[in-house]
């Protein structure tokens, strides 16, 4: 083996007596130093998109959450309230309510959620972190916290007492609507906007957040009826072990969800997306490698005479082959390295100078990972040892006659 390593590091550090093998051999090294270095950009850019995509998640949605299994609520008894903060793990809960509803303002009209919140919702999620303009809402004032999008679709102003926001849900039990008066069928609220708070642009159309009580009372719920429950775990904290307890205080069949079941549907959209981009720099790192089959064949070629010396002296045919073989090896190997080395300096000037931007105030997003770092250098081993394990096998005995 230290024999066939010589002499593959002397082939392929010294030059050819022909120029266009040495230009063919130039290609594949800059082939492999390329393709390596845009895979690894394009892996961090794509680590980058998926946590400035979470980082939404991370601030609106709680580390659990339960659910009905069935039907839009689930009943939440002060007994099973006290029994859930006594979890050991469970640093604090907040009571829901949601519901879809109907927003009216001069004219304008938005379809939107309403979600009651008590007055814990604030350490159980990051309420100082979404918060835009204006001040959270006031319980038992008929004020809200509306989206930055709605703000903009309904052209609303906050504190407008004079044009308050009007809010509708339907009736329970109403059926269908009556056509002589429809508002029968509907229960209406006036509140006022007390504040405005962003997340992204679906969520801030999504939700309109008031106070427990004021949608517990316009939905006409009793006091033992909630939509979920949200709350947040310690860092010591076990999740499955709180999941078995939890399920030992509810009886009835309730779901619950961490903050990354919360998201599926964004999760596997990202994890897809990465695994697709992967794949296509993968089939380009694989045509950029059949140029390094067809430099080793071309230099098997160009060394026939010191393959017969070489075979002449002793060297067994496994043993010139290994030599093409760690010629290829050493090439996509070394080759890769420097693409990783010149993809993490590319990705650190993002970081420092953001030359790439989205938008006038938005650098793209990139993110520096060891796991990057090991699925490129892997991919460009495997692909460049089975490379070279073809080429190599061109070495016949034919050629050593």
């Amino acid at each position: 083996m230290n024999f066939s390593l010589y002499i593959a590091k002397r082939y392929l550090f010294s030059k050819s007596s022909n120029n266009a093998i040495n230009i063919i051999t130039g290609i594949a090294a800059v082939g492999v130093v390329v393709g390596a270095m845009s895979l690894f950009i394009v892996l961090s850019g794509f680590s980058g998109l998926k946590d400035f995509s979470l980082q939404f998640t991370n601030v609106f949605d709680s580390d659990l959450k339960i659910l009905p299994s069935s039907g839009k609520t689930i009943t939440f008894s002060e007994a099973q309230k006290n029994q859930l903060k006594n979890i050991e793990g469970i640093e604090s809960i907040s009571e829901i309510i949601e519901e879809r509803v109907f927003l009216h303002y001069k004219g304008k009209n938005h379809i939107a959620y309403i979600k009651g919140v008590d007055s814990l919702y604030g350490s159980v999620t990051q309420l100082d972190s979404i918060m835009y303009y204006g001040d959270w809402l006031v319980p038992q004032q008929n004020e809200v916290v509306v989206g930055l999008s709605t703000i903009a679709k309904l052209s609303m102003g906050v504190r407008d007492y004079g044009a308050p926001l009007e809010i509708y849900v339907p009736k329970p039990g109403t059926g269908q609507l009556n056509a002589l008066d429809p508002s029968d069928a509907f229960s209406k609220e006036n509140v006022v906007v007390s504040g405005v708070y962003q997340v992204n642009e679906d969520l801030d159309a999504k939700y309109v957040f008031t106070d427990l009580d004021f949608a517990r009372n316009l939905l006409s719920l009793d006091t033992t009826k909630i939509s979920s429950i949200e709350m947040k775990l310690l860092p010591t904290a076990s999740e499955e072990l709180v999941r078995e307890e939890i399920k030992k205080n509810f009886p009835e069949g309730i779901i619950i969800k961490n903050r990354i079941q919360q998201n599926d549907a964004l999760y596997k959209m990202l994890n897809t997306e990465n695994i697709a981009v992967y794949l296509i720099f993968t089939l380009v790192l694989i045509i950029a490698l059949f140029n390094v089959i067809g430099s080793i064949i071309m230099m098997v070629l160009d060394k026939r005479k010191n393959i017969k010396t070489l075979y002449n002296l002793g060297a067994s045919l496994p043993e010139i082959r290994r030599i093409f073989f760690l010629q290829g090896t050493l090439m996509t190997v070394l080759g890769g390295l420097l693409g990783i080395i010149l993809g993490i300096l590319a990705v650190m000037a993002q970081l420092k100078f953001e030359f790439v931007a989205i938008t006038s105030t938005l650098p793209y997003p990139v993110k520096l990972e060891l796991l990057n770092v090991v699925i490129v250098f892997a991919t460009i081993s495997v692909l460049g040892i089975i490379a070279s394990k073809i080429a190599s096998s061109r070495v016949r005995e034919k050629l050593l006659v």
